[in-house]
């Protein structure tokens, strides 16, 4: 308890470990490989994915991405992580908890990104069940809220997979690549996963998060507010 988010942010080594997975705190040093990751993927993402700005990849935007990083963290109303393989620290995507409010909602939104390269391996769905973990055993949360274009077959197949549940279609709901489309919208609850968990759901169960040293960041307490920005890039999985 005695660490505070500001501390994980500076401690963004080693990580938090899920599975195959490891779930880092975005750096300067991610910078290189980062760019290299989204640009190689760039038609894999795009069609999931808020339209990227002209100057999406460069060093300047990520400045800026980092510094929101930081007030979000800050602020307790985001915790964004890139994803990593644990094995070897060759970057995976991205996942991120936006939208985080505590009081009487205790709730986030998740969203998720993995490059090209690396689909249909798994990472993904680890990399979700890290995520929910952190929410909900360190962060204390009740619900954790997705949403994916009903065409994404394989980002569907992540949250089922993970334990959410289809809870309804929201009509033009976020705009990307340009267009307002549907999305499903999916809900993962903490009392679901702790029943899962006791009932050995295997597949179904987050991963439990080792914390390789890095810090307990249970503190992140202030209240979200502004509208829900449901997507870390995209759910691209």
């Amino acid at each position: 308890m005695a660490w505070t988010l500001n501390r994980l942010f500076a401690r963004s080594e080693p990580g938090l470990r899920s599975g195959r997975v490891r779930l880092v705190v975005p750096a300067t040093r991610h910078y290189e490989a980062w760019s290299l990751l989204r640009e190689t993927s760039r038609q894999h993402l795009e069609p999931f994915e808020p339209s990227w700005s002209a100057d999406e990849l460069s060093w300047a935007a990520f400045r800026r991405r980092l510094k929101r990083y930081r007030r979000d963290w800050k602020q307790g109303t985001a915790a964004p992580f890139l994803i990593e393989r644990a094995e070897d620290g060759v970057l995976l995507g991205g996942v991120t908890l936006t939208n985080i409010r505590h009081g009487v909602t205790q709730s986030a939104s998740l969203g998720y990104w993995i490059g090209l390269p690396y689909i249909r391996r798994g990472y993904a769905r680890e990399a979700v069940g890290g995520a929910l973990a952190y929410a909900f055993d360190r962060l204390e949360l009740n619900r954790v809220e997705a949403a994916c274009m009903p065409s994404n077959r394989a980002s569907i197949a992540v949250l089922e997979g993970a334990g959410f549940c289809q809870e309804g279609l929201a009509r033009r709901y976020l705009k990307i690549n340009g267009v307002f489309e549907d999305h499903l919208l999916f809900g993962r609850l903490r009392q679901e996963a702790r029943r899962d968990a006791e009932n050995g759901a295997g597949d179904r169960d987050e991963q439990r998060l080792e914390l390789d040293g890095a810090a307990d960041a249970s503190g992140g307490r202030q209240i979200g507010t502004g509208p829900p920005s449901i997507v870390a890039e995209g759910h691209a999985a």
